[in-house]
């Protein structure tokens, strides 16, 4: 039995339908097939019981008019002639006591159907009992008198064939059965095609998704016509395909704005090399050329940095603090030592972020790379503490933002001027900002900062 019963199993979860429309139809086949079993078993039930009821009714009758002939009013009972006397003694026994006075021709004293007879008019009260000979007979008796002593003075016990009201059942039950039937027939043909039109929208929903481009496509899923959970579904649906265009976009954009910025430092390590192989070089010209391919390979890493930060922007931040001016202050004097414009930095030392120091490197260097590009003459960096954590101010003294571009400002891939000369690809402020917000903090632009522009980077303290 075991081992069966994983086969078992197996061949239900084969047999199980695969559709949703085969699965209701299922359920719903077995909800109006217990719903019938029981409706049937409680009307036969029902059924056999009035009909037993009816035969029982028509012996006592029988058995009421057989009374009438006795005379108990003399000793000994005697029966009374009377013209219909054949009609009304068929399968009628009629006792004095425990004496037999008349029985049917065809039910002698020894057969079993007068014995069982002669049991119930022994009783002596009304009662009736079921018999199996040759075929099923009821029996019921009716006392006749005064009773002496528990006893009856007559008893009339009369008996009537039960094949035809057995027969009547069965019909009933077969009748039943057969309606039982063509009702699940109707029920499992209703539902498949109730639920395959109520479903034949979800179908035609698949298809338009399968035939849409998700980039290319305007196409709406849209919920007019539709059942309300439908149009749910729909409204559902057409917005995540608005949210994944618009990743998709961005993704494109994003993709196209790398490969540009990665595309000038590797043009330019590539004609610094044809140049170093073109001709003889001398040191100082070994060492230039040596500079820019380093820093050509310095960008690019940037570049890469850049991409993988942005990625991690959305992930768990991990937990540490940083020194904000010891970091500034290695991020300032890389910046110097690039021959780059004035950067200063000011503020109390003992301040200390709740980021790691690679994180704040990330959030504020793109702010400062970004002031060095634009300043004329000087970037400053102003630190600063607050109940709410650590500010830092980064200004310059640059042309500034337009103002009809501020709302675009913290936009992936968008540049107020994308010809005016300074390299970026407009990623470095929305990584800060992105990157801020994953620590618990935020990048904000500072409206109110003349000359120049001015962001301002809110940090939790450590």
């Amino acid at each position: 039995m075991k081992s069966a019963a994983p086969a078992l199993f197996a061949l239900a979860s084969r047999c199980r339908p695969r559709t949703l429309r085969g699965r209701l139809s299922l359920v719903a086949v077995a909800t109006a097939a217990l719903v019938m079993v029981i409706l049937t078993v409680v009307f036969n039930a029902v059924v056999r019981q009035h009909l037993q009821q009816q035969a029982d009714d028509e012996l006592r009758t029988r058995a009421a008019g057989v009374a009438a002939t006795v005379d108990t009013s003399h000793a000994p009972v005697r029966v009374l002639e009377t013209p219909d006397d054949a009609l009304l003694d068929t399968n009628v026994w009629i006792y004095a006591g425990t004496r037999l006075l008349e029985h049917p021709a065809s039910a002698p004293a020894g057969a079993a159907v007068t014995r069982t007879a002669a049991r119930l008019a022994t009783h002596g009260d009304k009662r009736c009992a079921d018999l199996e000979a040759d075929g099923p007979i009821r029996l019921c008796t009716v006392p006749v008198g005064a009773a002496r002593a528990g006893t009856p003075l007559a008893a009339v016990v009369t008996a009537m064939d039960l094949a035809p009201y057995r027969a009547s059942a069965d019909t009933l039950l077969f009748a039943s059965l057969a309606l039982d039937g063509a009702v699940l027939a109707c029920t499992y043909v209703l539902t498949r095609l109730a639920v395959g039109r109520a479903l034949r929208p979800v179908g035609a929903m698949t298809e338009q998704a399968t035939l849409w481009s998700v980039v290319a496509s305007d196409q709406r899923f849209g919920g007019m016509g539709r059942p309300v959970e439908l149009a749910r579904l729909g409204s559902s649906l057409d917005e995540l395909l608005d949210r994944i265009r618009a990743v998709l976009r961005h993704e494109q954009q994003l993709t196209r704005e790398l490969s540009h910025e990665l595309r000038n430092p590797l043009a330019r390590i590539t004609a610094e090399l044809d140049w170093w192989q073109a001709r003889p070089r001398s040191t100082a010209e070994i060492r230039t050329t040596h500079a820019s391919i380093a820093d050509a390979a310095e960008s690019m890493r940037t570049i890469c940095d850049t991409l993988l930060d942005d990625a991690r922007a959305t992930a768990h931040t991990v937990p540490g603090t940083a020194d904000v001016m010891a970091e500034l202050r290695r991020l300032t004097d890389r910046l110097t030592a690039a021959g780059k414009p004035a950067v200063t930095v000011t503020g109390p030392d003992a301040l200390v972020a709740g980021v790691p120091a690679t994180l704040l490197h990330r959030i504020v260097s793109p702010l400062v790379d970004n002031a060095v590009r634009y300043a004329r003459t000087v970037v400053g960096l102003r630190v600063s503490q607050e109940p709410e954590g650590i500010r830092v101010e980064v200004d310059d003294d640059g042309p500034g933002v337009p103002a009809s571009f501020v709302a675009e400002l913290f936009q992936p891939g968008r540049r107020a001027d994308p010809d005016d000369g300074h390299g970026g690809a407009g990623l470095g402020l929305p990584l800060a900002r992105r990157l801020a917000r994953s620590a618990g903090g935020e990048v904000t632009y500072n409206a109110g900062h003349t000359p120049g522009a001015g962001f301002v980077v809110s940090l939790p303290a450590g």
